[in-house]
């Protein structure tokens, strides 16, 4: 019947936001297409080494999850995709979604990963964030959900320059497919819920505190990859100059948070806590290293999160100075970074070196959301994010469209 609602849901996102929320309304009965604008699911959480405050490892408890949403007969996941257009009405909506080429078939595609062991072309690992490289043919890591290979448009020098086609010529599925092109479908849906997360407000074009001219200044997500046993060096704490072992790390808080004069006057929400995970598993790793966390003050709300805070003071040596940073300059001897704060108690300037900074970076709406909101007649606060009512907290301003996760409100994980 035409005017019968549809019971089928798009969930747009395949962090870990989405990737419950589709298992939870796939086990409720609905068919729920899981749109990702990547090659794979897991988002930001698969990038992370352990999670606060148990220290438990971040892939052990998400893999399984992928597990679950690939095996699920109510799931069909969609990679590489976007929602481009919503017509209709809540019940009864067409939405309009653009599939990108992988250039790998993935009905094909074994995952024996010869193409990315033979491809001659290599680029920057995003996913280790940027601290190693990693083939123009890849898997974006071990545990990938579809585990399918994919090309890098932009790097692959047959894609780019007619050349090579190695990849092609040793693929034993005969996978390799560089004419693929861009596919659109129109998917009918009863409801659509926005899950695409957040990424870092610091870029390296902004400079902030060195960053991207220091190479000795990472992000927090990158020091996430320093510490993982899948990231650049193995799971040993290095400093990405020369790859020795840091004696001494900082970590400055509220990098782009809490900055009135930026229009960012909103806390992140886990930057405390997460540098605070960070400097205990430094302090696990190299019980020598020492760990100096500047603040402005320490937010540490949700269960057994002030306790551990006091643990990591108290246990594990974490250093807390309250200070706001005035500048971080580069001592070019030895590539360090000196930290320049006032000490209000002596009333003077100090000034102390460090091996490794890690900036713990606020939070911003993914990239390409302002598009979709527009795209989508969406309401949102003066900082990008959905807005949503008291009573309402999943709701947004269109009827048929919900929310989850980071894209709301920066979150942890419990909470989205």
């Amino acid at each position: 019947h035409p005017t019968k609602s549809t019971g089928r849901v798009l969930v747009v996102g395949g962090g870990i936001g989405g990737i419950q929320c589709a298992l939870d309304l796939a086990d409720t009965g609905f068919y729920v297409y899981l749109l990702e604008k990547t090659h794979t699911l897991g988002g930001k959480m698969a990038r992370l080494d352990k999670t606060f405050p148990t220290n438990d490892c971040s892939t052990c408890m998400f893999s399984p999850k992928l597990v679950q949403v690939a095996g699920h007969a109510n799931i069909e996941i969609l990679t590489l995709s976007r929602l481009l257009a919503l017509d209709g009405q809540p019940g009864r909506f067409q939405a309009q979604i653009e599939t990108a080429p992988r250039y790998i078939n993935a009905a094909k595609c074994i995952a024996c990963g010869q193409c990315a062991e033979k491809c001659p072309s290599k680029v920057a690992d995003e996913f280790n964030g940027a601290l190693s490289q990693r083939k123009a043919a890849f898997l974006t890591f071990p545990q990938a959900v579809p585990l399918k290979y994919a090309l890098d448009a932009e790097h692959c020098f047959y894609l780019t320059k007619k050349k090579c086609g190695v990849c092609q010529k040793i693929c034993p599925a005969q996978a390799i497919a560089y004419d693929q092109q861009p596919e659109r479908t129109t998917l009918d849906v009863g409801a659509v819920v926005l899950s695409t997360g957040f990424d870092l407000a610091l870029t390296a074009q902004q400079g902030e505190f060195g960053y991207g001219r220091y190479r000795n200044v990472v992000t927090s997500l990158q020091f996430e990859r320093l510490l993982s046993a899948t990231g650049p060096y193995g799971g040993h704490v290095r400093r990405p100059s020369d790859q020795a072992v840091p004696q001494k790390i900082a970590w400055i808080q509220c990098v782009l948070s809490r900055d009135a004069a930026r229009n960012r006057p909103f806390c992140s929400s886990v930057c405390c806590m997460h540098a605070t995970k960070q400097a205990v598993m430094t302090r696990s790793h190299e019980p020598d290293t020492s760990a100096t966390i500047y603040f402005m003050d320490i937010r540490a709300h949700g269960k057994g999160f002030d306790d551990y805070v006091e643990r990591a003071r108290d246990q594990h040596g974490v250093r807390y100075r309250r200070s706001m940073i005035s500048q971080v300059y580069l001592n070019p001897e030895n590539e360090n970074l000196v930290i320049e704060t006032f000490d209000h108690h002596l009333n003077h300037k100090l000034e102390e070196e460090y091996d490794l900074v890690v900036l713990s970076s606020g939070f911003k709406p993914a990239d390409g959301f302002a598009d979709l909101v527009r795209q989508l007649g969406l309401v949102t606060n003066p900082y990008g994010f959905l807005a949503t009512e008291f009573d309402t907290p999943v709701a947004t301003s269109r009827p048929g469209i919900y929310v989850c996760g980071g894209i709301e409100a920066p979150k942890d994980i419990p909470e989205t």
